[in-house]
């Protein structure tokens, strides 16, 4: 007896897919869920580590304030967060642009029968077959189609889809604006403080040596009874008492300069210098026009700028639960191709169009107004409530810049009284008619006048990044690239004047 080919094909593949299947069907309900091994959590901790500070350009000498602001922004982790952010909500606006585009699709086929497919025809009338069994179509058929179809309705929710998408891009911008203000600030604060660490830690190292040894000492002295045991531990207090003071200048700022070695992304416990000016001079005045300055603020902050892009966005989902409410007209057209024997032609072109319409959409569409309205008005109101604290910053900034402008020149006048203080009472030690108990006095409160000097400065400066963070200045020049080399940022960054045109 003749078997067919297929019929053959189709036994031979019957058991194994069976058997395949069943394979497949107890690997799926075997998943459980598994834990890293000890050895990936290695690799992955390496890897890592590695990364942290990969690509960087190494500190080839000083860093000056400007250096530390281009290394910040090039190499800091929570910008680099922020700025692929924005690069995936822009890889999302590119995706959403081909969902308004027309569907092409393309189909292959292959069917096979271990028989013929046949048929005969019987009479409703009178019951009798009235024609032969008969086939027109071949056991194995291939088929191939290609076709193109256009919804409008699809395309009018998908335009939609689209805007929102770039309103996300242009929110997306704004937080990264917002970013970059606040590390600016807290490296320019940080970067002046460890400047003052780096001033003083030689000095303070002697000082605390000096106030060791003179500890000592005086232990000795009243240990043996040489002194009246009242003034000797009278003056271990003091000392004791400059010991901690040093204590709690030199842990505070040696942790700037750790703060700014994490802003520039450095491994912690690298050492770098820093460039240390020689004066520490304010020569900035600000002259403050308040309704120039509230309108600034109220137009240029990355906060409420966003908060506007958010509510299109919310606006343009409105439209797009609208359109979605319209009746959907589509349009399409396909190539065709059989291999089938029995057709007149095994190739033709086919066109139609068809109009849907979800009626559930008319029931659904008065909710999704409901939950839009009530976003825009979440949004309004969140906006008001934003702008008024961006008000209420801009004069908290203003007052803290009056005050440290203030404090750093009455640190500056106190530090240079000290300073001839000191002179004085050197000349007097030297001159025998002064202690070391005094100079050690008047040594700390020199130190302690110039720590306070540098760190009302780093105020002042902290103060005014805060008021054109305040009012919304672009913190980076126009055309200034973060992708250039170190060098050329720090240039570019320095060649930057003062924006203080916006306060005249």
């Amino acid at each position: 007896m003749h078997i067919p080919t297929a019929k053959i094909a189709l036994q031979w593949l019957f058991k194994p897919g069976l058997a395949l299947g069943f394979s497949f069907y107890l690997l799926g309900c075997s998943i459980t869920p598994e834990q890293l091994t000890q050895t990936e959590n290695q690799t992955r901790a390496s890897d890592d580590k590695l990364d942290l500070q990969k690509a960087q350009e190494a500190i080839t000498g000083p860093i000056s304030i400007h250096e530390a602001i281009a290394r910040a922004l090039k190499y800091n982790l929570d910008y680099r967060v922020e700025f692929m952010q924005q690069t995936l909500a822009q890889k999302d606006l590119d995706l959403a642009k081909y969902d308004m585009l027309p569907k092409l699709s393309a189909n292959l086929g292959y069917d096979a029968r271990d028989n013929w497919s046949g048929a005969f025809s019987r009479s409703l009338l009178t019951g009798r077959e009235s024609l032969e069994p008969s086939t027109s179509a071949d056991r194995d058929i291939f088929t191939a189609k290609l076709g193109l179809t256009w919804n409008v309705l699809d395309f009018g929710v998908s335009y939609f889809r689209a805007q929102q998408a770039a309103d996300k891009v242009l929110a997306r911008e704004e937080q990264k604006r917002k970013v970059v203000n606040r590390i600016m600030q807290d490296v320019t604060t940080a970067y002046w403080r460890a400047v003052s660490n780096e001033r003083l830690k030689n000095r303070m190292s002697n000082l605390a040596d000096r106030v060791a040894s003179a500890l000592s000492q005086s232990q000795l002295v009243l240990e043996k009874k040489l002194s009246n045991p009242l003034a000797a531990l009278t003056y271990q207090r003091e000392l004791l008492g400059i010991q901690r003071e040093l204590q709690q200048l030199q842990r505070n700022l040696t942790l700037a300069k750790s703060q700014l070695a994490a802003l520039m992304n450095l491994k912690p416990g690298e050492d770098f210098q820093l460039l240390l000016p020689e004066n520490l001079e304010w020569t900035r005045a600000l002259n403050a026009n308040w309704d120039k300055l509230e309108q600034l603020a109220l137009e240029n902050r990355p906060e409420l700028r966003s908060l506007v892009y958010e509510k299109r966005a919310v606006l343009n989902e409105a439209k797009a639960a609208l359109v979605a409410m319209l009746p959907g007209l589509e349009f399409g057209g396909n190539y065709n191709y059989s291999s089938n024997s029995f057709l007149f032609n095994n190739d033709w072109w086919n066109v139609g169009s068809q109009l849907a319409w979800n009626l559930m959409s008319l029931v659904r569409y008065p909710a999704k107004m409901a939950e839009i309205d009530a976003q825009k008005t979440l949004l309004d109101t969140e906006r008001l409530a934003m702008s008024m604290a961006v008000l209420t910053q801009l004069h908290l900034g203003f007052t803290q810049y009056a005050h440290a402008q203030r404090e750093f020149s009455t640190a500056s006048r106190y530090q240079a009284t000290q300073s001839r203080l000191a002179q004085l009472v050197r000349a007097g030690l030297n001159a025998g008619s002064s202690s070391e108990q005094n100079m050690i006095r008047e040594d700390m409160n020199s130190m302690t006048a110039e720590v306070r000097r540098d760190v009302t400065y780093a105020e002042l400066e902290n103060a005014y990044a805060t008021i054109l963070a305040a009012i919304g200045a672009d913190p980076l020049p126009p055309g200034v690239r973060l992708d250039q080399p170190i060098a050329a940022l720090t240039a570019d960054l320095a060649l930057t004047p003062p924006n203080t045109a916006l306060f005249q």
